[in-house]
């Protein structure tokens, strides 16, 4: 189940953060991340251009955050973002929330597709992407610098009515 980001999740939230093999393969150094830091996203993750909500279990127990980014009605497409904790990861819930997300983007919005970047070497990623419908749309080379290093990221993209 998909809703808003709630003050409450954000233990939930420090958790993934200050993860090193969750965060391995971002641009931002989320381990410095304070709590503070993430009450101000909370207060600021919902407007016209960015749109981030927490996919729950049955309880309501934050399992993580999946993102609406850069929502653009001129070209009607937006990009697809996506994180879970650990206790989350294998359990489908994160296909179920991509699911949710992608008809919300679809219907609700009237979006007419939603694209990703991931970087080249997370497998794992791009199968789940695949397993979700999104489809492989090409290869930026060195397009990002993490550690120190350049990483090529692929692009997905998935058009609306093909979910």
């Amino acid at each position: 189940m998909l809703r808003r980001l709630e003050k409450k999740d954000a233990p939930f939230m420090l958790e993934w953060m200050h993860d090193e093999d969750i965060t391995a393969g971002f641009q931002r150094p989320f381990m410095e991340t304070t709590l503070e830091e993430v009450l101000a996203f909370i207060e600021n993750s919902f407007d016209e251009e960015n749109q981030n909500f927490a996919f729950v279990n049955e309880q309501d127990e934050y399992m993580g955050t999946i993102s609406l980014k850069h929502i653009c009605h001129v070209n009607d497409k937006a990009e697809y973002a996506v994180v879970a904790r650990k206790c989350a990861q294998g359990t489908g819930v994160t296909k179920t929330a991509t699911e949710e997300l992608l008809r919300y983007a679809f219907e609700e919005l009237g979006l007419h597709k939603i694209y990703l970047s991931v970087l080249e070497e997370n497998i794992r990623a791009q199968k789940f992407y695949e397993k979700c419908g999104f489809v492989k749309e090409g290869l930026e080379t060195d397009a990002v610098k993490i550690k120190g290093r350049y990483h090529n990221h692929i692009w997905y993209g998935i058009v609306e009515r093909h979910i």
